[in-house]
């Protein structure tokens, strides 16, 4: 298929709505040091945002330490800076500069302010220079064939951001992590990305005439999940139960994600560490775990996914629901299990379960867009607007003042 451009999707050159809106994004906690760079001009400000408390010039190096709840600054081979500001700001000067910090160029500024613990240091930017330094990593494809699924995700992304700008009442308003969106700043931006965030400014998914929490994940491996498939929670209208499937085939939309079909395998002792750890973590059920006696699946979703697990041990039994079975039954790295998608194998020892085998499919909670089911669909034709529907039925999308 010809790679082509991101689709036009507004006149405006101007931010305008969500995409006019400011963004803080935590980079790092509790730190003793920060070390700042950039390659163009830049300038380190007191917390005001316009006194300067060091004159920088381009390519020096900075560190910035805590002294008592202060923040010094000096240059690398000189003598610091009088300690008065507990805030400092480093802004570039230049219209498309960066700021350096932990071997990554950021765009906007970054505030570096000294709490208790240690520094903090938050990004403070215009929400699509955020995006750009989110969609790529998020989405997975550099590919300008794959503009449709790279547009999509702009916009779940940016309506996840909208939706969880917090106020003035704290410092940040998500992290640069898995646990909001994975954040790289200017040194994750691709040509396509860049042009999909700018195709799609300011527009947002709505339901009901309000910006919706826009989840998304890997792969769904053949039908997406409801949220209650996965969390203790209620019902979206918006997040139904969605298959994957190509009309007319056998086939799915996702299927060739790497993790569209996986096997995972615990021995003996590594499902009985597994199962310690996570009884250790609820109240009133730590202790040692010498056997795991049965492992049986005893409910299932409609969409086929694990909805509760039953774990026998000898200290009792464990009942885990949705995604708490990705948590209890994590891999080997400490990464939780790719999905709840799965059937269960389990070979009986003398003493409880000798050999747990797990066939199963996709990665992710499975709760709204599946992005390889997007790439998917993107080289089969669909634009950026019918992905989004199809994933989020009931949506629209639009943009907010």
């Amino acid at each position: 298929m010809p790679a082509r451009p991101p689709s036009p999707a507004t006149s405006s050159p101007k931010p305008r709505g969500a995409s006019a809106r400011i963004v803080r994004i935590a980079l790092a906690e509790n730190l003793q040091q920060v070390r700042l760079t950039s390659s163009g001009t830049w300038q380190i400000f007191g917390e005001d945002g316009r006194t300067a408390v060091a004159l920088t010039q381009p390519g020096e190096r900075w560190l910035l330490e805590r002294s008592g709840r202060a923040v010094t600054a000096q240059r690398e081979d000189s003598r610091p800076v009088s300690a008065r500001e507990t805030t400092v700001i480093a802004r570039p000067l230049d219209r498309d500069g960066t700021i350096g910090f932990n071997g990554k160029r950021w765009r906007g500024e970054l505030v570096i302010t000294s709490s208790a613990d240690g520094l903090i240091v938050i990004n403070r930017l215009p929400m699509d220079d955020y995006l750009k330094g989110v969609v790529p990593l998020e989405i997975g494809t550099s590919s300008m064939a794959d503009a449709p699924a790279v547009e999509a995700q702009a916009v779940s992304a940016r309506s996840y951001a909208v939706t969880h700008i917090a106020g003035a009442g704290k410092l940040w308003d998500m992290r640069a992590t898995v646990s909001d969106q994975v954040y790289g700043g200017a040194s994750a931006e691709t040509s396509v990305g860049n042009l999909s965030v700018d195709a799609t400014s300011g527009l947002v998914l709505l339901y009901g005439g309000h910006v919706v929490n826009a989840p998304y994940y890997s792969t769904c491996g053949g039908s997406t999940a409801e949220p209650q498939d996965v969390w203790r929670t209620s019902p979206e209208p918006y997040l139904k139960r969605v298959s994957d499937q190509i009309p007319g085939t056998n086939r799915y939309y996702c299927e060739g994600a790497p993790k569209y079909r996986w096997t995972r395998v615990f021995g003996r002792e590594a499902l009985r560490e597994n199962i310690a750890r996570y009884m250790a973590t609820l109240p009133g059920r730590g202790g040692y775990v010498s056997t795991v006696r049965a492992v049986t699946v005893t409910d299932v979703t409609p969409a086929g996914r694990v909805a509760s697990l039953t774990v026998d041990t000898d200290r009792g039994s464990l009942v885990l629901r949705g995604n708490e079975v990705r948590s209890a039954l994590r891999l080997p790295s400490g990464e939780i299990l790719y999905s709840t998608y799965f059937s269960v194998d389990a070979v009986q020892g003398r003493d409880g379960v000798e050999t747990l085998t797990l066939a199963g499919g996709g990665n992710g909670h499975g709760v709204g867009m599946c992005q390889a089911g997007a790439i998917g669909r993107a080289r089969a034709g669909q634009d950026f607007r019918t992905i989004l529907q199809t994933y989020y039925p009931g949506t629209s999308v639009g943009t907010i003042e």
